[in-house]
């Protein structure tokens, strides 16, 4: 028998996702409840996790929220910890948290890189580290977010751009590392998609001075939504031959302003 519409589904299975209060993190966090999964979720805006939390629940899902940073190994740690105990076995990471600020790789200094490599970088891989050995023996699914920047030159995010590259190696190392587990490690990599976060890097024309924001060719601009039903489809048995692979979700315009499509890996750059 060959795929079906059950197939997408994610019902009696159980995701943690990071970064969930808004934008990205918040929108795959619900799609994945309306998938059928029951869903941990965890950020630093209480306020705003607290909303994702009741959207879950409003879908008749199992909830687990905890206020925390991502940045502390520890506090993580307990976050899947407790998870794996209120909602069983975790099927599913998303390993959304990260941020960045635009400033020329010379004016950041120790602290704001050590920053960057922390959010970006160390708490995905401590995450991973933490999460594995809670998924069950039938296998699983982590889906690193990532972003187009991991695929070409990023003035103004030296180090974002050098963390979120560092993240798709990682995805591709560990797709064969955790094979033996039955456990598929994947990325998603939007550019930069409207959202709460991202709203002072798009008014802002020094931090994207060449983007243009119309469609790509053919399709509306990219939305969270979009970012979403691409980790679903990840997380899903759909996907069930699919690892070390990375789902561009572009946002921008690609049909004009110089861009160009990488002959390697398919993304556009300028």
């Amino acid at each position: 028998m060959g795929p079906g519409p059950e197939s997408i589904l994610l019902t009696g299975r159980v995701a943690a996702v990071t970064g969930a209060a808004r934008g990205i993190g918040e929108a795959i966090a619900v799609t994945l409840a309306r998938f059928g999964a029951d869903v941990a979720v965890c950020d630093r805006d209480a306020e705003a996790l607290d909303a994702t939390g009741t959207a879950i629940e409003d879908l008749g899902r199992g909830c687990l929220s905890r206020v925390l940073d991502v940045r502390r190994s520890e506090t993580s740690a307990e976050f899947v910890q407790a998870a794996h105990a209120e909602l069983g076995p975790i099927d599913m990471l998303v390993n959304n948290a990260g941020g960045t600020f635009h400033a020329r790789f010379l004016d950041v200094n120790a602290k704001g890189q050590r920053a960057l490599v922390d959010e970006n970088f160390t708490q995905v891989a401590d995450l991973i580290r933490h999460t594995v050995p809670l998924m069950p023996e039938r296998g699983g699914s982590i889906v690193n977010v990532t972003s187009i920047e991991a695929f070409r030159a990023g003035p103004g995010f030296a180090v974002y751009s050098a963390m979120k590259a560092a993240v798709e190696n990682l995805t591709k190392t560990l797709a064969l590392e955790l094979a033996g587990r039955r456990i598929r490690v994947n990325a998603v990599a939007p550019d930069v998609i409207p959202t709460p976060g991202d709203a002072a890097l798009v008014d802002d024309p020094a931090a994207l001075p060449d983007r243009a924001w119309a469609k790509q060719p053919a399709l509306e601009g990219g939305t969270v939504w979009d970012a979403a039903a691409a980790t679903v489809f990840l997380c899903s048995d759909l996907s069930r031959f699919i690892t070390g692979t990375t789902v561009h979700v572009d946002g921008g315009n690609y049909a004009a302003g110089g861009w160009k499509r990488h002959p390697q890996t398919g993304s556009y750059h300028l």
